[in-house]
């Protein structure tokens, strides 16, 4: 990822913060490493003040902390984080739900258009579902993103679209040291995204409502799991350890 004469500061700034924020959703970047700015910009051959523009962005976003004199190291979550991660994310679909299918004439206009826009969002859909029963973790969390993200994007408000994405990718943050390490990960993987496009579709609350509430318990079922699991598994302090 060198720079070049048309690549803007801005732009690298971007492209550093997006391909950190790959590593620590495919693992590479483990919860709790550390690391200095330095080590950053060597090892993607660029100078420091757009790394650590781009380390401070991460931090922003609750996936760093940062440390005057130790540099940077990858938040960890806890199953408490992450429970709480679903709780905020309810809530908000809550009050998404309710605007949409609120029953007013405006809210029955809205409903119409987002079911026009809704292809690309069902191809995402589809391809999550059949990387969810694959297994395949890192086609999955690039298509659950998308799915996520392009499905908020219909509510036209970016506050709630960037909040709800915000929390998947922690959510996936989390996830991913246990999902990887699980011999079962296979059976911890939602693949309900087709049902709840296609209930959006044709414009049925109690669908919606159900798709929704299946994502969401299906969330807390696998936290309870993680939270039974016999003291001498990593995340009997609540923190996953390095792989």
């Amino acid at each position: 990822m060198r720079a070049s004469g048309t690549v803007t500061r801005s732009t690298l700034r971007q492209q550093i913060a997006d391909a950190l924020r790959d590593e620590v959703l495919a693992g590479r970047l483990q919860q709790g490493r550390e690391f200095t700015v330095k080590q950053i910009a060597e090892q993607y051959g660029v100078s420091a003040t757009p790394v650590r523009e781009a380390l401070f962005d991460l931090s922003a976003q609750g996936l760093l902390e940062s440390d005057q004199h130790r540099g940077f190291r990858v938040h960890e979550f806890t199953v408490d984080d992450y429970r709480a991660m679903v709780e905020a994310r309810t809530l908000v679909m809550d009050g998404v739900i309710r605007g949409i299918f609120s029953g007013t004439a405006d809210s029955r206009v809205r409903a119409a258009k987002y079911r026009e826009s809704l292809v690309s969002v069902r191809r995402r859909a589809d391809e999550a579902a059949r990387a969810a029963r694959c297994g395949d973790l890192d086609i999955l969390i690039g298509y659950d993103l998308r799915f996520w993200r392009e499905l908020g994007a219909l509510v036209g408000n970016t506050y709630i679209t960037d909040f709800l994405h915000r929390l998947r990718v922690q959510s996936w943050v989390f996830a991913v040291p246990y999902l990887r390490r699980d011999a079962d990960a296979r059976d911890c993987l939602w693949d309900g995204h087709p049902a709840l496009v296609a209930a959006i579709t044709l414009g049925e609350h109690d669908a919606v409502r159900a798709a929704i509430d299946d994502f969401n318990s299906h969330s807390l079922k696998w936290a309870d799991r993680l939270a039974a699991r016999d003291p001498g598994h990593p995340e009997h302090d609540g923190k996953p350890k390095a792989q």
